[in-house]
């Protein structure tokens, strides 16, 4: 049984592969049942699907499959067969990356027109076609499975003569993120070359401990590369930089975030953590050497940061004077017991 993303015909790959090499009177079969588990929820995600995919060819392998999960998913369950499942997963895959991407797009509109994209983004996500999941703007994604799942699909697609560029398009926009944020980080700080810079977040999510694809790596050796002194914390992800970027007289790892703050002429806001959130912004601020936040994920509504005398950069939302404030959504009101009497 298949459980990884995997190109569409490799299950027919692996049956052939069986037929070849295993013993005559072996009985066999090959299936698929993608999993959709996420980093840091996997065991969540797993007892509460969306969906279960069962792909199978054969009566015998759907029913030993259905029989797998039993009663115990009251989810939808979609049986179909190999080719086809392992299809719907690529395809998810790709499209929770155009989402992010779609969004990170607009958000560079939003900069430009003055608007915040957090509130685009809600006024977006309410309408149930669409959703509000994977439309925070930000740094993008990384990881060990959006980005090679989308190089793998497209790499399908072109290999049957199929035009991709949509997905291409997908995965520049997700390159750019990373290089947005340094270009913020430059303009606020002038010169690089020899300012302290703390870096909060290494793992691709919150979380996780996983750097794979991490857009900090990015952020990391460019800033390095530009003679900063950096400073870097994560609450699991530090340990997997270091094999990276073993400790030296430019590059520390902070026990805390307002170590890695103390001092700092910049703070680079790059996983969102929810330590980060619920951070004391009056003792960070106290600590600074000169108080610049560069918030990659938009943690923070611009006009609390700039009362609490930050100079505050994020994405998505630069040119504007008041942050989330903007949004003000009015919920239905309940009808009365009375309503509609007369």
């Amino acid at each position: 049984v298949e459980k990884s993303t995997v190109p569409v015909n490799t299950g027919r790959l692996i049956e052939r592969t069986l037929r070849l090499f295993a013993p005559a009177t072996s009985s066999y079969e090959v299936a698929s049942n993608p999993e959709f588990l996420r980093e840091g929820s996997a065991i969540h995600d797993f007892l509460h699907p969306d969906r279960i995919v069962i792909g199978a060819d054969s009566d015998r392998a759907r029913a030993l499959l259905l029989e797998l999960y039993g009663g115990d998913f009251e989810c939808p369950k979609v049986v179909t067969d190999v080719k086809t499942a392992e299809l719907i997963k690529h395809a998810s895959n790709a499209f929770l990356a155009s989402k992010i991407s779609f969004i990170n797009m607009v958000s560079n509109l939003c900069e430009e027109l003055g608007i915040d994209v957090t509130t685009v983004a809600r006024g977006m996500g309410l309408d149930h076609r669409i959703g509000g999941h994977f439309l925070n703007a930000g740094l993008g994604f990384g990881g060990s499975c959006l980005p090679k799942d989308l190089t793998a699909f497209v790499k399908i697609a072109e290999e049957h003569g199929v035009d991709f560029s949509l997905l291409r398009a997908v995965e520049q926009i997700n390159e750019e993120r990373a290089g947005r944020l340094l270009r913020k980080v430059e303009r606020a700080l002038w010169v690089v070359r020899g300012k302290t810079i703390g870096v909060l977040g290494v793992a691709f999510k919150p979380e996780t401990s996983d750097i794979r694809n991490a857009p900090s790596l990015r952020i990391i050796t460019q800033l390095r590369n530009s003679g900063a002194v950096l400073r870097v914390y994560d609450p699991q992800g530090a340990q997997n930089l270091q094999r990276l970027h073993p400790p030296d007289p430019t590059l520390a790892y902070a026990s805390s975030p307002y170590e890695a703050a103390a001092g700092a002429h910049a703070l680079v806001i790059v996983t969102e953590w929810d330590e980060f959130r619920s951070l004391d912004l009056g003792r960070i601020r106290a600590i600074m050497r000169t108080p610049i936040i560069v918030d990659g994920r938009n943690l923070f509504a611009r006009d609390e940061m700039l009362r609490k005398g930050f100079e505050y950069h994020s994405l998505g939302r630069g040119g504007i004077d008041r942050g989330a404030a903007h949004l003000q959504l009015v919920e239905p009101q309940a009808a009365s017991p009375a309503a509609g009497r007369g």
